[in-house]
């Protein structure tokens, strides 16, 4: 299980990286290893954390802002939003949020490949700061709520901002870092951590991420812009068969 577990955190890494959702990774495989799903759900954010920090600072030269909002601005809005999302964790059931992921990766999907392979220049122009700043903050309250698939709503948001995806990539890795810094800062005092099976995680997610970050600058963009949308329509399957499951 020891060995499963690190390849599938190593994977997990390499597709936060590149397009986000390795938390669909790591999750199911803690939860096959006994942990309920709450458990796991902080476990998996507890454990990817690492790689997500080294994965933004591989990549911290290629971020700025977007959509009229400066960089420090979205770092302050995901941070406070990932605060909240967590405290909301400790607080309320997830039954209802859970229902609500097979809607939001289907949305997300859309989305990001409306705005990379649909939209003309001529259409209508990117998202505006204010638009912009709301849904990076729903972003960040679900990221520290749930976690799972905040990279990859991020990236739908900068591509209808008319961010480029490579460059999306790199300022969603960051900005995953720093939402789910707030929620890490308050599940380190929640009881019950399997601190051995996070730390197993962590060592893989952060060779993933170091590795995905450098693929990042070398990979061409298109093949990028079709796995997310690959990537996107294989989770929302998954997502929708395992809820009717």
């Amino acid at each position: 299980m020891t060995i499963v577990l690190f390849v599938a955190a190593v994977w997990a890494g390499i597709q936060n990286a590149l397009a986000g959702g390795g938390s669909f990774i790591t999750l199911p495989i803690l939860i096959l290893g006994g942990l309920d799903a709450r458990t796991a759900n902080i476990a998996s954010t507890l454990a990817l954390f690492p790689g997500q920090v080294s994965t933004g600072w591989v990549g911290r030269r290629m971020v700025g802002g977007a959509a009229g909002l400066s960089f420090r601005a979205l770092v302050a809005i995901s941070v406070v939003g990932g605060a909240i999302g967590a405290a909301l964790l400790l607080l309320t059931p997830s039954s209802f949020f859970a229902r609500l992921v097979p809607w939001l990766v289907l949305f997300a999907t859309g989305l990001f490949a409306w705005g990379s392979f649909f939209r003309r220049s001529s259409e209508h122009g990117p998202l505006g700061p204010r638009l912009a700043a709301a849904l990076q903050f729903l972003i960040a309250v679900y990221g520290g709520y749930f976690g799972g698939g905040i990279g990859f709503l991020m990236l739908a948001v900068l591509a209808a901002a008319g961010v480029g995806v490579r460059t999306a990539a790199a300022i969603k890795n960051v900005l995953a870092s720093v939402m789910n810094a707030g929620a890490v800062a308050i599940f380190l005092f929640t009881p019950g951590i399997p601190w051995a099976r996070v730390g197993i995680v962590a060592v893989g997610a952060v060779l993933g991420g170091y590795v995905g970050a450098h693929l990042l600058k070398r990979v061409d963009e298109r093949l990028i812009r079709g796995f997310v949308v690959v990537l996107g329509v294989c989770l929302t399957v998954g997502l929708f068969l395992r809820g009717t499951g």
